[in-house]
């Protein structure tokens, strides 16, 4: 039997800062990279996936429910982590955020609870922005009801539109510069922020470029995830080249 070396030196280990754990769509492409190249030096995330069928409907959204606690399980199980998210926009308005809260603390009950809407509405909170435009990937069926989860928490959605898509993989490969054209030709004059909503989209690396461009915060699904689970987890940093969320509150 090998015993351990008494003079083993050990340190805070490389996230010495806080844990970060999301729960994934199964078929997710996008979050993974976004975070980790955003996440400040002591910083850990960390993922998991729940099964889904490859299709972004209400009814797909809402069969996944029950899984979400399973997968937070899977995270660091023998380990104390900060905050656990639900990565997903469309499925955190339909499965909706009493429910998901419920699952993950089953799967991970000593994690601050969030989803991907809640980081949104916080969001919009912290720029003072009640007005709000929406761009979508959805269907209309996903649409409707994410505008009436706002609309429900107060939020005056003055135009909400969607690409039609229903499949994650054609979500993922929609062109960035394309993303930017379509969200500012929707883009309401009236709206105090433009939201360009789902996680699938690469939309990160378009948020300063048009917050230039229409003179408004936008708020994209990831961004305001990352930031609501960074702050939850008590770190303050500052982000550039990400908006003026991450960079200002």
């Amino acid at each position: 039997m090998n015993a351990q070396r008494a003079d083993i030196r050990f340190d805070a280990g490389r996230h010495y800062r806080a844990r970060l754990g999301f729960v994934l769509l199964a078929m997710e492409q996008t979050v993974e990279s976004e975070v980790l190249r955003l996440l400040p030096p002591g910083v850990g995330a960390h993922f998991t996936r729940a099964p889904m069928a490859n299709q972004i409907s209400v009814d797909t959204l809402r069969a996944m429910a029950g899984g979400i606690g399973d997968a937070a399980a899977l995270i660091l199980p023998d380990e104390q982590f900060d905050v656990i998210c639900y990565a997903c926009t469309s499925g955190s308005v339909v499965i909706g955020e009493d429910r998901i809260f419920a699952e993950l603390r089953r799967g991970a009950p000593a994690a601050h609870p969030t989803s991907l809407i809640t980081s949104v509405m916080a969001a919009f909170r912290a720029l003072d922005a009640r007005k709000i435009t929406v761009a979508t990937p959805y269907v209309e069926a996903v649409n409707d009801i994410e505008r009436e989860y706002l609309e429900g928490n107060g939020f005056d959605v003055l135009r909400i539109e969607g690409l039609g898509l229903d499949n994650d993989a054609d979500m993922v490969r929609v062109a960035p510069d394309y993303l930017a054209e379509f969200a500012r030709q929707l883009d309401h004059p009236d709206s105090d922020a433009l939201f360009i909503s789902c996680s699938a989209l690469r939309s990160i690396e378009i948020i300063d470029d048009l917050e230039t461009e229409i003179g408004k915060p936008v708020i994209t699904s990831n961004q305001a995830m990352l930031w609501n689970c960074l702050r939850l987890a008590g770190i303050e940093d500052r982000l550039d080249h990400c908006g003026q969320l991450l960079r200002d509150f």
